[in-house]
Protein backbone atom coordinates (compact mmCIF):
# COMPACT_ATOMS: atom_id res chain seq x y z
CA UNK A 1 0.00 0.00 0.00
CA UNK A 2 0.72 3.71 -0.65
CA UNK A 3 0.09 6.37 1.92
CA UNK A 4 -0.66 9.88 1.31
CA UNK A 5 -0.30 11.98 4.67
CA UNK A 6 -1.83 15.58 4.84
CA UNK A 7 -0.97 18.04 7.29
CA UNK A 8 -2.20 21.10 8.25
CA UNK A 9 -0.46 24.37 9.31
CA UNK A 10 -1.30 28.42 10.21
CA UNK A 11 -4.72 27.45 11.49
CA UNK A 12 -7.18 24.65 11.71
CA UNK A 13 -10.48 24.72 9.58
CA UNK A 14 -8.26 25.35 6.96
CA UNK A 15 -9.85 23.04 4.75
CA UNK A 16 -7.54 19.99 4.55
CA UNK A 17 -10.58 17.68 4.65
CA UNK A 18 -11.60 18.75 1.38
CA UNK A 19 -8.65 18.78 -0.07
CA UNK A 20 -7.69 15.11 1.53
CA UNK A 21 -11.66 14.35 0.02
CA UNK A 22 -10.62 15.52 -3.24
CA UNK A 23 -7.09 14.06 -3.77
CA UNK A 24 -9.24 10.80 -3.35
CA UNK A 25 -11.55 11.45 -5.77
CA UNK A 26 -9.00 12.53 -8.42
CA UNK A 27 -6.95 9.59 -7.59
CA UNK A 28 -10.16 6.82 -7.62
CA UNK A 29 -11.48 8.48 -10.56
CA UNK A 30 -7.58 7.34 -12.75
CA UNK A 31 -8.79 3.72 -11.08
CA UNK A 32 -7.38 3.68 -8.15
CA UNK A 33 -9.01 2.51 -4.38
CA UNK A 34 -8.58 4.22 -2.01
CA UNK A 35 -9.49 4.71 1.62
CA UNK A 36 -9.27 7.80 3.55
CA UNK A 37 -8.93 7.71 7.33
CA UNK A 38 -9.22 11.09 9.52
CA UNK A 39 -6.17 11.19 12.47
CA UNK A 40 -7.83 13.13 15.91
CA UNK A 41 -5.70 14.92 18.21
CA UNK A 42 -8.09 14.62 21.04
CA UNK A 43 -8.34 12.54 24.10
CA UNK A 44 -12.11 11.69 23.60
CA UNK A 45 -12.68 8.46 22.31
CA UNK A 46 -14.74 9.80 19.52
CA UNK A 47 -16.71 12.53 18.88
CA UNK A 48 -20.00 11.25 20.47
CA UNK A 49 -19.41 13.76 23.39
CA UNK A 50 -18.04 16.75 21.98
CA UNK A 51 -20.30 20.08 21.86
CA UNK A 52 -21.41 20.67 18.07
CA UNK A 53 -21.07 24.98 18.80
CA UNK A 54 -17.04 23.63 19.15
CA UNK A 55 -16.53 20.49 17.30
CA UNK A 56 -18.64 21.09 14.58
CA UNK A 57 -21.11 18.51 13.74
CA UNK A 58 -20.78 14.33 14.47
CA UNK A 59 -20.87 12.19 11.74
CA UNK A 60 -21.92 8.33 12.43
CA UNK A 61 -20.02 5.53 9.45
CA UNK A 62 -22.19 2.54 8.96
CA UNK A 63 -21.09 0.46 11.71
CA UNK A 64 -21.81 3.01 14.24
CA UNK A 65 -18.77 5.45 15.33
CA UNK A 66 -19.24 8.58 16.18
CA UNK A 67 -16.85 10.63 14.24
CA UNK A 68 -15.46 14.22 12.80
CA UNK A 69 -16.91 15.90 10.20
CA UNK A 70 -14.61 15.33 7.73
CA UNK A 71 -15.34 11.71 7.08
CA UNK A 72 -18.79 13.42 5.94
CA UNK A 73 -17.09 14.83 2.97
CA UNK A 74 -14.77 11.71 2.49
CA UNK A 75 -18.67 9.67 1.64
CA UNK A 76 -20.10 12.48 -0.24
CA UNK A 77 -16.48 13.11 -2.81
CA UNK A 78 -15.84 8.87 -2.79
CA UNK A 79 -19.36 8.19 -2.83
CA UNK A 80 -18.65 5.27 -0.53
CA UNK A 81 -19.56 3.73 3.51
CA UNK A 82 -16.42 3.63 5.55
CA UNK A 83 -16.26 2.12 8.99
CA UNK A 84 -14.45 2.68 12.62
CA UNK A 85 -11.38 1.84 10.67
CA UNK A 86 -11.57 4.73 9.20
CA UNK A 87 -11.15 7.01 12.50
CA UNK A 88 -8.68 7.40 15.29
CA UNK A 89 -8.51 9.89 18.06
CA UNK A 90 -5.51 10.41 20.30
CA UNK A 91 -7.51 8.62 23.41
CA UNK A 92 -8.40 5.62 20.91
CA UNK A 93 -4.04 5.23 20.42
CA UNK A 94 -3.36 5.24 24.14
CA UNK A 95 -6.62 3.26 25.06
CA UNK A 96 -5.48 0.29 22.63
CA UNK A 97 -1.80 0.77 24.06
CA UNK A 98 -2.91 0.62 27.66
CA UNK A 99 -5.36 -2.28 26.70
CA UNK A 100 -2.40 -4.15 25.56
CA UNK A 101 -0.76 -3.19 28.76
CA UNK A 102 -2.85 -5.10 30.58
CA UNK A 103 -2.97 -8.15 28.51
CA UNK A 104 0.48 -8.45 29.08
CA UNK A 105 1.52 -8.12 25.36
CA UNK A 106 4.26 -5.83 25.71
CA UNK A 107 6.12 -8.63 27.68
CA UNK A 108 6.81 -6.35 30.88
CA UNK A 109 8.24 -3.64 29.25
CA UNK A 110 7.79 -0.01 30.38
CA UNK A 111 5.76 1.44 27.86
CA UNK A 112 6.53 4.63 26.85
CA UNK A 113 4.40 7.21 24.47
CA UNK A 114 7.44 7.83 22.31
CA UNK A 115 8.54 3.78 21.98
CA UNK A 116 4.56 2.42 21.88
CA UNK A 117 2.13 4.82 20.50
CA UNK A 118 3.64 5.73 17.56
CA UNK A 119 4.01 1.96 16.29
CA UNK A 120 0.50 1.42 17.47
CA UNK A 121 -0.84 4.41 15.29
CA UNK A 122 1.49 3.00 11.92
CA UNK A 123 -0.30 -0.27 12.75
CA UNK A 124 -3.88 1.83 12.60
CA UNK A 125 -3.02 3.17 9.21
CA UNK A 126 -2.78 -0.06 7.90
CA UNK A 127 -5.39 -1.12 9.06
CA UNK A 128 -7.72 1.41 7.47
CA UNK A 129 -6.14 0.02 4.70
CA UNK A 130 -6.55 -3.49 4.60
CA UNK A 131 -10.02 -2.47 5.83
CA UNK A 132 -10.53 -1.08 2.62
CA UNK A 133 -8.65 -3.29 0.66
CA UNK A 134 -6.88 0.15 -0.26
CA UNK A 135 -4.18 0.82 -3.12
CA UNK A 136 -3.66 3.91 -1.29
CA UNK A 137 -4.53 5.53 1.88
CA UNK A 138 -4.61 9.18 2.74
CA UNK A 139 -4.48 10.11 6.38
CA UNK A 140 -5.56 13.00 6.81
CA UNK A 141 -4.15 14.99 10.63
CA UNK A 142 -6.27 17.07 12.25
CA UNK A 143 -5.30 20.19 14.08
CA UNK A 144 -1.95 22.52 12.74
CA UNK A 145 1.66 21.18 13.00
CA UNK A 146 3.29 22.64 16.60
CA UNK A 147 0.78 21.54 18.53
CA UNK A 148 1.79 19.15 21.84
CA UNK A 149 -1.22 16.51 21.23
CA UNK A 150 -0.18 15.95 17.48
CA UNK A 151 3.37 15.31 17.96
CA UNK A 152 3.41 11.60 18.62
CA UNK A 153 1.52 11.27 15.11
CA UNK A 154 3.78 13.46 13.23
CA UNK A 155 6.24 10.69 14.54
CA UNK A 156 4.67 7.54 13.33
CA UNK A 157 4.71 9.96 10.13
CA UNK A 158 8.87 10.61 10.29
CA UNK A 159 8.79 6.09 10.76
CA UNK A 160 6.91 4.78 8.32
CA UNK A 161 8.86 7.15 5.86
CA UNK A 162 12.07 5.94 7.00
CA UNK A 163 10.52 2.41 6.89
CA UNK A 164 9.58 2.96 3.79
CA UNK A 165 10.55 6.58 1.59
CA UNK A 166 8.84 5.19 -1.75
CA UNK A 167 5.95 4.48 -0.38
CA UNK A 168 4.73 7.18 1.69
CA UNK A 169 4.06 10.82 0.76
CA UNK A 170 3.58 14.19 2.70
CA UNK A 171 1.09 17.02 1.41
CA UNK A 172 1.25 19.82 3.64
CA UNK A 173 -1.74 22.27 3.95
CA UNK A 174 -1.51 25.64 5.11
CA UNK A 175 -3.29 29.25 5.14
CA UNK A 176 -2.02 32.16 2.85
CA UNK A 177 -3.62 35.56 4.54
CA UNK A 178 -4.45 38.31 2.49
CA UNK A 179 -4.21 41.57 4.62
CA UNK A 180 -6.46 44.05 3.41
CA UNK A 181 -4.34 47.07 4.41
CA UNK A 182 -1.53 45.28 2.26
CA UNK A 183 -3.32 43.62 -0.66
CA UNK A 184 -0.96 40.98 -1.35
CA UNK A 185 -1.33 37.18 -0.16
CA UNK A 186 1.73 36.64 2.54
CA UNK A 187 3.39 33.54 2.46
CA UNK A 188 5.19 33.89 5.76
CA UNK A 189 2.95 31.84 8.55
CA UNK A 190 3.13 29.11 5.88
CA UNK A 191 7.21 29.08 5.58
CA UNK A 192 6.83 28.84 9.35
CA UNK A 193 4.79 25.99 9.51
CA UNK A 194 6.85 24.41 7.51
CA UNK A 195 9.91 25.31 9.49
CA UNK A 196 8.04 23.62 12.59
CA UNK A 197 7.60 20.47 10.57
CA UNK A 198 11.34 20.60 9.77
CA UNK A 199 12.32 21.27 13.31
CA UNK A 200 10.36 16.90 13.83
CA UNK A 201 12.62 16.17 11.35
CA UNK A 202 10.24 16.10 8.33
CA UNK A 203 10.29 17.58 4.87
CA UNK A 204 6.82 17.63 3.35
CA UNK A 205 6.67 16.08 -0.42
CA UNK A 206 4.10 19.07 -1.41
CA UNK A 207 2.61 22.28 -0.26
CA UNK A 208 -0.94 22.86 -0.80
CA UNK A 209 -1.65 26.75 -0.11
CA UNK A 210 -5.02 27.62 1.12
CA UNK A 211 -5.85 31.42 0.38
CA UNK A 212 -8.88 33.60 -0.65
CA UNK A 213 -7.33 33.87 -4.32
CA UNK A 214 -5.24 31.98 -6.25
CA UNK A 215 -1.45 31.65 -5.34
CA UNK A 216 0.53 33.32 -7.81
CA UNK A 217 3.95 32.44 -9.23
CA UNK A 218 5.81 34.54 -6.93
CA UNK A 219 4.12 33.35 -3.68
CA UNK A 220 4.82 29.79 -4.95
CA UNK A 221 8.38 30.73 -5.37
CA UNK A 222 9.07 32.11 -1.68
CA UNK A 223 7.20 28.74 -0.29
CA UNK A 224 9.30 26.66 -2.79
CA UNK A 225 12.60 28.24 -1.32
CA UNK A 226 11.80 28.00 2.87
CA UNK A 227 10.49 24.47 2.00
CA UNK A 228 13.41 23.18 -0.42
CA UNK A 229 11.07 21.86 -3.07
CA UNK A 230 10.93 22.07 -6.57
CA UNK A 231 8.43 25.15 -7.28
CA UNK A 232 6.25 22.36 -8.89
CA UNK A 233 5.38 21.20 -5.78
CA UNK A 234 3.77 24.42 -4.55
CA UNK A 235 -0.23 23.82 -5.58
CA UNK A 236 -2.96 26.54 -4.85
CA UNK A 237 -5.76 25.77 -3.80
CA UNK A 238 -8.26 28.87 -3.58
CA UNK A 239 -11.90 29.66 -2.41
CA UNK A 240 -13.99 28.58 -4.68
CA UNK A 241 -18.12 29.45 -4.64
CA UNK A 242 -18.63 25.47 -4.02
CA UNK A 243 -16.34 22.83 -2.52
CA UNK A 244 -17.31 20.29 -5.52
CA UNK A 245 -14.96 22.74 -7.99
CA UNK A 246 -11.83 21.57 -5.71
CA UNK A 247 -10.88 17.97 -7.27
CA UNK A 248 -11.05 19.82 -10.72
CA UNK A 249 -9.11 22.98 -9.77
CA UNK A 250 -6.18 20.96 -8.25
CA UNK A 251 -6.52 18.10 -11.61
CA UNK A 252 -5.40 21.48 -13.09
CA UNK A 253 -3.01 22.14 -10.48
CA UNK A 254 -1.52 18.25 -11.67
CA UNK A 255 -1.63 17.39 -8.64
CA UNK A 256 -2.93 13.86 -8.98
CA UNK A 257 -0.23 13.12 -11.50
CA UNK A 258 2.80 14.65 -9.62
CA UNK A 259 1.67 12.68 -6.39
CA UNK A 260 1.19 9.48 -8.51
CA UNK A 261 4.92 9.75 -10.29
CA UNK A 262 6.49 10.42 -6.66
CA UNK A 263 4.83 7.40 -5.48
CA UNK A 264 6.04 5.26 -8.94
CA UNK A 265 2.51 4.49 -9.52
CA UNK A 266 1.07 3.93 -13.19
CA UNK A 267 -0.92 6.91 -14.44
CA UNK A 268 -4.50 5.91 -16.10
CA UNK A 269 -6.97 7.58 -17.75
CA UNK A 270 -9.02 10.23 -15.78
CA UNK A 271 -12.65 9.88 -15.37
CA UNK A 272 -14.59 12.54 -14.08
CA UNK A 273 -17.41 13.10 -15.91
CA UNK A 274 -19.99 12.67 -14.00
CA UNK A 275 -18.21 14.78 -11.61
CA UNK A 276 -18.00 17.52 -14.28
CA UNK A 277 -21.67 17.07 -14.96
CA UNK A 278 -22.91 17.37 -11.24
CA UNK A 279 -20.84 20.50 -11.09
CA UNK A 280 -22.25 22.41 -14.16
CA UNK A 281 -25.54 22.07 -12.30
CA UNK A 282 -24.68 23.49 -9.50
CA UNK A 283 -23.15 26.36 -11.80
CA UNK A 284 -26.63 26.22 -13.65
CA UNK A 285 -29.06 29.60 -12.98
CA UNK A 286 -31.98 28.22 -11.55
CA UNK A 287 -35.45 29.06 -12.51
CA UNK A 288 -36.91 29.09 -8.70
CA UNK A 289 -35.09 29.17 -5.85
CA UNK A 290 -36.91 28.37 -2.56
CA UNK A 291 -36.52 29.90 1.04
CA UNK A 292 -36.28 27.29 3.78
CA UNK A 293 -36.18 27.81 7.38
CA UNK A 294 -33.97 25.56 9.23
CA UNK A 295 -34.60 26.06 12.68
CA UNK A 296 -31.80 25.28 15.07
CA UNK A 297 -30.45 25.31 18.08
CA UNK A 298 -26.24 25.03 17.51
CA UNK A 299 -25.52 27.88 14.66
CA UNK A 300 -25.08 30.91 16.42
CA UNK A 301 -21.64 31.47 18.19
CA UNK A 302 -21.69 35.54 19.30
CA UNK A 303 -22.15 37.53 16.23
CA UNK A 304 -21.26 34.13 13.71
CA UNK A 305 -23.55 31.60 12.13
CA UNK A 306 -21.68 28.24 11.88
CA UNK A 307 -23.31 25.93 9.32
CA UNK A 308 -20.73 23.07 9.97
CA UNK A 309 -22.82 22.33 13.17
CA UNK A 310 -25.49 21.36 10.62
CA UNK A 311 -22.61 20.53 7.57
CA UNK A 312 -24.73 17.12 6.31
CA UNK A 313 -27.86 18.61 6.49
CA UNK A 314 -26.64 21.68 4.30
CA UNK A 315 -24.92 19.24 1.93
CA UNK A 316 -27.93 17.04 1.07
CA UNK A 317 -29.67 20.24 0.37
CA UNK A 318 -27.06 21.22 -1.91
CA UNK A 319 -27.36 17.85 -3.58
CA UNK A 320 -30.69 17.52 -3.98
CA UNK A 321 -30.62 21.20 -5.46
CA UNK A 322 -28.20 20.04 -7.80
CA UNK A 323 -30.19 17.28 -9.28
CA UNK A 324 -33.85 18.96 -9.50
CA UNK A 325 -32.18 22.84 -10.53
CA UNK A 326 -33.97 24.04 -7.68
CA UNK A 327 -32.03 27.07 -6.36
CA UNK A 328 -31.89 27.29 -2.04
CA UNK A 329 -31.83 30.00 -0.04
CA UNK A 330 -31.23 28.84 3.80
CA UNK A 331 -33.19 31.45 6.62
CA UNK A 332 -30.89 29.86 9.75
CA UNK A 333 -33.19 30.71 12.84
CA UNK A 334 -32.53 30.49 16.16
CA UNK A 335 -35.01 28.20 18.04
CA UNK A 336 -34.43 30.47 21.27
CA UNK A 337 -35.71 33.14 19.67
CA UNK A 338 -38.99 34.49 21.06
CA UNK A 339 -39.59 36.56 18.07
CA UNK A 340 -39.29 33.89 15.49
CA UNK A 341 -40.79 34.70 11.98
CA UNK A 342 -41.38 32.16 9.43
CA UNK A 343 -43.46 34.09 6.91
CA UNK A 344 -42.16 33.68 3.90
CA UNK A 345 -40.34 30.46 4.31
CA UNK A 346 -41.42 27.92 1.00
CA UNK A 347 -40.08 24.67 4.01
CA UNK A 348 -39.12 24.76 7.15
CA UNK A 349 -36.69 21.68 8.21
CA UNK A 350 -35.95 21.33 11.91
CA UNK A 351 -32.73 19.08 12.48
CA UNK A 352 -31.06 17.11 15.21
CA UNK A 353 -30.88 18.07 18.85
CA UNK A 354 -29.86 17.25 22.27
CA UNK A 355 -31.41 18.42 25.36
CA UNK A 356 -34.51 20.64 26.74
CA UNK A 357 -32.88 23.96 25.76
CA UNK A 358 -34.46 25.36 22.41
CA UNK A 359 -37.52 22.68 22.49
CA UNK A 360 -40.34 25.24 22.63
CA UNK A 361 -39.03 27.06 19.72
CA UNK A 362 -38.90 24.24 17.35
CA UNK A 363 -42.58 23.39 18.49
CA UNK A 364 -43.80 26.59 17.55
CA UNK A 365 -42.20 26.42 14.13
CA UNK A 366 -43.72 23.13 13.49
CA UNK A 367 -47.15 24.14 14.69
CA UNK A 368 -46.65 27.23 12.13
CA UNK A 369 -45.70 24.47 9.41
CA UNK A 370 -48.38 22.03 10.15
CA UNK A 371 -51.21 24.83 10.10
CA UNK A 372 -50.13 26.60 7.36
CA UNK A 373 -49.36 23.65 4.94
CA UNK A 374 -45.70 24.55 4.34
CA UNK A 375 -43.68 21.27 3.61
CA UNK A 376 -41.83 20.33 6.99
CA UNK A 377 -38.88 17.86 7.05
CA UNK A 378 -38.00 17.04 10.82
CA UNK A 379 -34.88 14.61 10.75
CA UNK A 380 -34.53 12.88 14.07
CA UNK A 381 -34.95 15.43 17.21
CA UNK A 382 -37.27 17.27 14.07
CA UNK A 383 -39.05 13.85 14.16
CA UNK A 384 -39.51 14.02 18.05
CA UNK A 385 -40.51 17.72 18.02
CA UNK A 386 -42.97 16.91 15.76
CA UNK A 387 -44.50 14.35 17.46
CA UNK A 388 -44.67 16.79 20.82
CA UNK A 389 -46.95 19.59 18.87
CA UNK A 390 -48.90 17.08 17.75
CA UNK A 391 -49.60 15.76 20.96
CA UNK A 392 -50.13 19.23 22.49
CA UNK A 393 -52.02 20.44 19.56
CA UNK A 394 -54.40 17.92 18.27
CA UNK A 395 -54.56 15.61 20.70
CA UNK A 396 -54.87 17.67 23.27
CA UNK A 397 -52.15 16.77 25.84
CA UNK A 398 -51.19 20.28 26.71
CA UNK A 399 -47.73 19.06 28.67
CA UNK A 400 -46.85 16.39 25.85
CA UNK A 401 -43.03 16.37 25.60
CA UNK A 402 -39.80 14.58 25.97
CA UNK A 403 -38.24 12.68 29.02
CA UNK A 404 -34.72 13.99 28.15
CA UNK A 405 -36.27 17.54 28.77
CA UNK A 406 -37.14 16.06 32.40
CA UNK A 407 -40.18 18.23 33.08
CA UNK A 408 -42.17 14.93 35.08
CA UNK A 409 -44.54 15.43 32.04
CA UNK A 410 -47.93 13.33 32.73
CA UNK A 411 -47.51 12.56 28.61
CA UNK A 412 -44.45 11.53 27.41
CA UNK A 413 -44.76 10.68 24.12
CA UNK A 414 -40.93 10.69 23.32
CA UNK A 415 -39.22 8.27 26.25
CA UNK A 416 -36.15 6.28 26.73
CA UNK A 417 -36.62 2.43 26.36
CA UNK A 418 -35.56 0.14 29.61
CA UNK A 419 -32.39 -0.36 28.48
CA UNK A 420 -31.17 3.33 28.09
CA UNK A 421 -32.66 4.13 31.15
CA UNK A 422 -30.32 2.15 32.73
CA UNK A 423 -27.45 3.49 31.22
CA UNK A 424 -28.29 7.07 31.75
CA UNK A 425 -28.39 5.99 35.57
CA UNK A 426 -25.19 4.74 35.70
CA UNK A 427 -24.43 7.99 33.63
CA UNK A 428 -22.59 5.63 30.65
CA UNK A 429 -23.43 8.33 27.68
CA UNK A 430 -21.04 7.96 25.20
CA UNK A 431 -21.27 5.37 22.36
CA UNK A 432 -24.11 3.55 24.16
CA UNK A 433 -27.33 5.46 22.06
CA UNK A 434 -28.58 4.12 19.05
CA UNK A 435 -26.24 4.29 16.13
CA UNK A 436 -24.94 3.18 12.68
CA UNK A 437 -27.73 1.58 9.93
CA UNK A 438 -31.05 0.11 10.89
CA UNK A 439 -32.99 -1.83 8.88
CA UNK A 440 -36.28 0.64 7.96
CA UNK A 441 -39.62 -0.88 6.96
CA UNK A 442 -41.55 1.71 4.82
CA UNK A 443 -45.35 1.13 4.91
CA UNK A 444 -47.53 0.75 1.56
CA UNK A 445 -49.61 3.84 0.68
CA UNK A 446 -47.41 6.25 2.12
CA UNK A 447 -46.00 9.04 0.87
CA UNK A 448 -42.73 8.11 2.22
CA UNK A 449 -43.67 4.64 0.01
CA UNK A 450 -43.57 7.02 -3.10
CA UNK A 451 -40.36 8.90 -2.23
CA UNK A 452 -38.12 5.58 -1.84
CA UNK A 453 -40.09 4.31 -4.89
CA UNK A 454 -41.43 1.29 -3.60
CA UNK A 455 -38.51 0.04 -1.55
CA UNK A 456 -40.05 -1.48 1.29
CA UNK A 457 -37.16 -2.35 2.70
CA UNK A 458 -33.83 -0.87 3.51
CA UNK A 459 -30.95 0.64 6.05
CA UNK A 460 -30.81 4.34 7.29
CA UNK A 461 -28.10 5.78 9.78
CA UNK A 462 -29.44 6.60 13.50
CA UNK A 463 -27.93 8.64 16.25
CA UNK A 464 -30.47 8.89 19.27
CA UNK A 465 -31.06 7.78 22.53
CA UNK A 466 -34.99 8.55 23.18
CA UNK A 467 -37.96 7.08 20.79
CA UNK A 468 -41.75 7.31 20.01
CA UNK A 469 -43.68 6.09 22.87
CA UNK A 470 -45.78 3.22 21.53
CA UNK A 471 -48.26 3.59 24.37
CA UNK A 472 -49.65 6.71 22.50
CA UNK A 473 -49.50 5.03 18.67
CA UNK A 474 -53.39 4.15 18.59
CA UNK A 475 -54.29 7.28 19.48
CA UNK A 476 -51.62 9.41 17.04
CA UNK A 477 -53.14 7.00 14.13
CA UNK A 478 -56.52 7.74 14.97
CA UNK A 479 -56.04 11.42 14.37
CA UNK A 480 -54.00 11.31 11.24
CA UNK A 481 -50.66 10.93 12.35
CA UNK A 482 -49.20 8.35 10.09
CA UNK A 483 -46.23 5.96 11.18
CA UNK A 484 -45.11 5.40 7.73
CA UNK A 485 -41.58 3.53 8.79
CA UNK A 486 -40.71 0.80 11.27
CA UNK A 487 -38.52 -1.30 12.48
CA UNK A 488 -38.77 -4.64 10.44
CA UNK A 489 -40.78 -5.78 13.81
CA UNK A 490 -42.96 -3.09 13.70
CA UNK A 491 -41.79 -2.14 17.32
CA UNK A 492 -39.82 1.25 16.93
CA UNK A 493 -41.21 3.92 15.01
CA UNK A 494 -38.54 5.42 11.94
CA UNK A 495 -40.65 7.73 10.16
CA UNK A 496 -44.02 9.66 10.35
CA UNK A 497 -46.00 12.05 8.67
CA UNK A 498 -49.54 13.87 8.43
CA UNK A 499 -52.66 12.97 6.11
CA UNK A 500 -54.08 15.89 4.05
CA UNK A 501 -50.72 17.63 4.07
CA UNK A 502 -48.66 17.71 0.92
CA UNK A 503 -45.55 17.03 2.74
CA UNK A 504 -44.86 16.70 6.30
CA UNK A 505 -42.35 13.99 7.20
CA UNK A 506 -40.20 13.33 10.04
CA UNK A 507 -37.44 10.67 10.29
CA UNK A 508 -35.79 8.99 13.59
CA UNK A 509 -32.83 8.34 11.30
CA UNK A 510 -30.67 10.60 9.47
CA UNK A 511 -30.87 10.45 6.03
CA UNK A 512 -28.81 13.59 5.22
CA UNK A 513 -25.74 11.30 6.41
CA UNK A 514 -25.92 8.61 3.34
CA UNK A 515 -26.54 11.95 0.22
CA UNK A 516 -23.78 11.89 -1.82
CA UNK A 517 -23.28 14.32 -4.50
CA UNK A 518 -23.66 12.52 -7.49
CA UNK A 519 -26.51 10.62 -5.46
CA UNK A 520 -28.77 12.86 -3.81
CA UNK A 521 -30.81 10.96 -1.01
CA UNK A 522 -34.66 11.24 -2.41
CA UNK A 523 -36.08 12.93 0.69
CA UNK A 524 -34.29 15.80 -0.04
CA UNK A 525 -34.80 15.90 -3.71
CA UNK A 526 -38.92 16.03 -2.76
CA UNK A 527 -38.26 18.16 -0.03
CA UNK A 528 -36.90 20.60 -2.58
CA UNK A 529 -39.94 19.53 -5.25
CA UNK A 530 -42.36 20.57 -2.30
CA UNK A 531 -41.09 23.68 -1.62
CA UNK A 532 -40.79 24.38 -5.24
CA UNK A 533 -44.56 23.45 -5.90
CA UNK A 534 -46.01 25.70 -2.87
Amino acid sequence: MKYILVSGGVLSGLGKGITAASLGLLLQSRGYKVTIMKCDMYLNIDAGTMNPLEHGEVFVTQDGLETDQDLGHYERFLGVSLSKANYMTNGQVYKWVLDKERALEYEGKCVEPYHHIPPEIVNRWRKAGEAGKADIVIVELGGTVGEYEGLLFFEAYRRLKLQAPKDVVLVHVGYLPAPGNIGELKSKPLQQSISTLNSLGIMPDFVVGRAEKPVDDKRKEKIALASGLPVENIISNPDLDSVYKVPLFLKKEKLDLKILKKLSLKIGKSDLQKWKEMVQNVDKKKEKTVQIGIVGKYQRSGDYILQDSYVSVVEALKHASAKTGIGIKLNWIDSEDVNMNLDGMDAVLVPQGWGKRGIEGKVRAIKYAREKGIPYLGLCFGMQMATIEFARHVLGFKDANTEEAGDGTKHPVIHAMDYQKELIKSKRFGGTIRLGAWPLKIKKGTLLEKIYRKNLVLNERHRHRYEFNNKYRERFEKAGFVISGTSPDGNLVEAIELKGHKFFVGTQYHPEYISRALSPHPLFVKFLEAAAAK
